[in-house]
């Protein structure tokens, strides 16, 4: 019997209409997903362009963590408010962000624009999904979560390939703009044909608590970004700041009824190991993914079509292993599962942290393709041990608790890659930083002569490198994490399928 307090479809309409809900929403799902691979191939020219090497970090820094803050305060919204009204806000957010992405005319105001974004995709990829739960079945979701997934494998390689393709084709704006019709597609088929009823369930919105957590992260970050041009009083506030507040906030999820951040979940360990290793396995994967590029295209000299081949050898593996993940798992255990596909990682990521740029491509796409598979068995194993831990009422709780590690993972895996390149490049030559902003322009390099080409390639090779070295010691942490992992679930831990009615 479904939920009474859920808004569904109209039973007479209901085949129809759902099939054209579930097609706008793996629309939307695709718009929103894809957003975090197409820049990646992108941004070298976008930097070219548009200057601020030293900040371009905070382009996927930024996004992801905005998204991450934003989605359990969506959620409440929805249950208050019905998932039309605020898939709607999200999805408008999303493409205003788009929009003006294409206008931004500074590294600073592409960064504004991106939060903007990440707001917006704070609500358009789990409101989604509780549409899709909404009307649909128990019986009938496992199908639907495979067309979602599907979804995201798909955006993971055609990401990086269509944005390399655009850049050499058309222009960087068009990369932002290129989801715009997707998005009100979107949103005119969910107007349309999705009609709820909605009863509003009692909540409290973490309001404060989402605030918290995204100014104690902003100001770490800033911290750590921008330590180098920061002065002391500002660093060392930014510092202050950042760890009082997160001290403020652990005190205030403990005492608020619904808080941001279900702390209670994380006493089991499953749900610790689960939701840590799917951090730092997302450090790992943004650390490589948002560099790669600029390795292929500054360092070797490569186009963006060959930078875009690179990055998506890792959304090809990732896609096959994360079957493969899910085999191995049930023949064998979770605790071998994920070991394997951390070792994946620190195997990748080590390939990429001795890699030069005498070995070429070939080396950077087998050094990608191995993280691809890292990516896949972990992600798969750290969700499924984490849902099949928890009764069916607590499993939306500890699958968003998870899902939230991995982007302030993938947020912090940028941002502290990120730092560690602009510290190296302060290091190496301290006037390199504007100048590599011409490397990545192809015209710009053909311009350089043949001794300052070779030292601004040595400095981005050797700054790298050591952003690598730190994505691998992310890597040897996931593993560590891994092994910590249980064989099985225990007697007392397996719950229920479905839910009791």
């Amino acid at each position: 019997m479904p939920d009474a307090m859920q808004p569904r479809l109209p039973q007479a309409t209901g085949d129809r209409r759902r099939t054209l809900v579930l097609c706008a929403c793996l629309m939307a799902t695709f718009m929103a997903a894809v957003e975090s691979t197409i820049i990646a191939t992108a941004i070298p020219t976008i930097v070219a362009d548009l200057g601020g090497f030293g900040l371009f970090s905070w382009v996927f820094a930024i996004y992801l963590l905005t998204q991450a803050v934003s989605i359990p305060v969506y959620g409440r919204l929805a249950d208050l408010y019905g998932r039309r009204r605020v898939f709607f806000i999200g999805a408008g957010l999303f493409l205003t962000g788009s929009i003006l992405c294409g206008f931004a005319g500074s590294m600073l105001a592409l960064i504004a624009f991106r939060a903007v974004q990440g707001f917006g995709a704070g609500a358009v990829q789990p409101i989604s999904a509780t549409i899709l739960g909404d009307i649909y079945a128990p019986v009938e979701r496992a199908k639907i979560q495979g067309l979602v997934s599907s979804v995201f494998g798909i955006s993971a390689v055609v990401g990086p390939s269509l944005g390399a393709f655009l850049i050499e084709h058309l222009s960087w704006p068009v990369v932002f703009w290129v989801n715009v019709p997707i998005g009100f597609a979107a949103i005119a088929m969910i107007a349309a044909f999705l009609k709820e009823t909605v009863q509003h369930r009692r909540h409290q919105i973490d309001w404060i608590g989402s605030l918290l957590l995204l100014l104690g992260l902003g100001a770490l970050m800033l911290a750590l970004v921008q330590g180098l041009s920061l002065g002391q009083p500002i660093l060392v506030g930014a510092v202050i700041i950042g760890f009082g507040t997160f001290a403020l906030l652990l005190r205030h999820e403990r005492r608020i009824k619904e808080p941001m951040l279900p702390l209670e979940l994380w006493r089991s360990r499953i749900i610790a190991v689960g939701s840590l290793g799917n951090g730092f396995a997302g450090a790992v994967m943004m650390g490589v993914s948002a560099f790669l590029p600029t390795y292929v295209q500054g360092a070797m000299g490569r186009s963006p079509v060959v930078a875009g081949l690179v990055l998506g050898a890792m959304s090809v593996s990732w896609a096959a292993a994360s079957f493969g993940g899910g085999r191995l798992m049930m023949r064998t255990s979770y605790r071998v599962a994920a070991t394997v596909g951390s070792s994946c990682l620190v195997i990748g990521a080590g390939m990429l942290a001795t890699m030069a740029p005498a070995d070429g491509p070939l080396w950077a796409g087998t050094g990608s393709l191995i993280i691809g598979i890292g990516m896949g068995c972990t992600s798969t194993v750290f969700i499924v041990s984490v849902q099949a831990s928890v009764p069916w009422r607590q499993r939306g709780a500890a699958t968003s608790s998870t899902m939230f590690m991995r982007f302030i993972g993938q947020s912090v895996g940028a941002a502290s890659c990120g730092a560690v390149l602009n510290a190296s490049i302060a290091a190496i030559d301290p006037t390199a930083s504007h100048a590599v902003d011409r490397l990545l322009d192809a015209a710009g390099r053909a311009a350089m002569s043949v001794a300052e080409r070779a030292h601004l390639t040595d400095v981005v090779a050797r700054s790298l490198h050591h952003a690598y070295l730190l994505a691998t010691a992310f890597a040897v942490v996931t593993l560590l994490i891994a092994s910590c992992m249980p064989p099985r679930l225990s007697p007392r831990h397996q719950v229920p399928d479905s839910p009791s009615r």
